[in-house]
């Protein structure tokens, strides 16, 4: 996938796709009519240029996520550390907790993440 960033629009239509796949093409452009107020064509449009990033596929007019939600999304936050914070996981913490403190929950499902990813090469 080589751009990896959606719009507002897109992630909408993303998250509607997530939502109901696998779904016939026919029935996601009803969808987003009435969710979207596109028509037909736009939504195949859409559709179509997702699927040549690598997010969906549509075979025989089925439609199916290639990357699951969350997957898409870890590989978005990991391309915005990358970009903004030189790749450094510590760095992003630190100018996010300096803004919005943690709850001890929070903290401990961190450290549950953190121990479970350790020795793990990504």
């Amino acid at each position: 996938m080589t751009d990896s960033k959606l719009g507002v629009v897109e992630s909408h239509f993303a998250d509607i796709i997530w939502q109901h796949e696998p779904i016939h093409s026919r029935e996601l452009a009803v969808i987003c009519a009435k969710e979207l107020n596109w028509k037909r064509p736009t939504t195949y449009n859409v559709l179509r240029k997702l699927c040549e990033k690598g997010i969906f596929q549509n075979n025989g007019g089925i439609v199916s996520s290639v990357l699951s939600r969350q997957e898409f999304y870890g590989m978005q936050g990991e391309t915005f550390v990358e970009e903004a914070f030189d790749g450094s996981l510590p760095a992003f913490v630190a100018a996010f907790t300096a803004r919005k403190k943690l709850s001890d929950a929070e903290i401990k499902e961190l450290i549950d993440i953190i121990n479970s990813g350790r020795g793990k090469n990504g």
